[in-house]
């Protein structure tokens, strides 16, 4: 069975990162009373948000409510809005059209999921005119499944979206162990660590995959 669907993260695999993401997590807690570092955060990178602030706050063993989690997330969410809506080093990663392209013309339909919530996302997608140039075909957001990465959820709302029932015939491509993880559990037929973002081809090695690749247009020998 051929490949029908192309499942992306967005953040250090389609969009360069500058390890903003990192910072704005670190902003977001110093903020809301609490510590973190770089360090500590980046193995969470790719899962949904409110997720990996919890797992943070449980690790360092604080005390804690529902609403200190909402409000480091909502401080997170407006680093991350001002910053994708007005930084200059916003931009994709290279090769992403040329991929996306190349996808297109063999007839594979292109999905963008992500950690983040739709606000961000959005911004992330327009700021970048994927959809006013009919680059993606569907993007799906950490907050619009019941459970994100590592579940398989937005891999299947995005099959579900385009009618492909098999997943054997699904690509899952990202920079993070949760990318890995959650295209091992929706069984997809090719799950792609790439290492432009979070995570080296060493960092992956404990993670299920199928390929490494080191830039996005290396994918598309891999279909052939």
């Amino acid at each position: 069975m051929g490949i029908k669907l192309a499942v992306f993260d967005m953040a250090g695999t389609t969009v360069k990162d500058k390890n903003y993401v990192h910072k704005a997590f670190v902003d977001a807690f110093e903020k809301g009373g609490f510590k973190t570092t770089e360090e500590q955060v980046n193995p969470l990178m790719g899962y949904p948000k409110p997720i990996a602030i919890k797992k943070v706050l449980d690790d360092n063993k604080e005390a804690y409510t529902e609403a200190d989690i909402k409000v480091i997330h909502d401080q997170f969410v407006r680093n991350m809005v001002e910053f994708y809506q007005t930084d200059a080093s916003v931009k994709e990663e290279e090769g992403v059209r040329e991929t996306f392209t190349a996808l297109h013309n063999k007839g594979i339909k292109i999905a963008i999921d992500t950690g983040f919530s739709r606000d961000i996302m959005d911004v992330i997608i327009d700021r970048l005119g994927w959809k006013k140039d009919n680059l993606i075909d569907f993007s799906v957001a950490s907050d619009e499944v019941t459970q994100g990465r590592p579940y398989p959820d937005m891999i299947f709302k995005a099959m579900e979206h385009f009618g492909v029932e098999d997943s054997q015939s699904v690509i899952k491509i990202g920079d993070t162990s949760s990318d890995m993880q959650q295209g091992d559990a929706a069984k997809c037929g090719m799950v792609i660590g790439i290492t432009t973002g979070a995570f080296t081809e060493e960092t992956f090695k404990p993670y299920p995959y199928t390929h490494i690749i080191h830039a996005l247009p290396e994918l598309i020998p891999l279909l052939k």
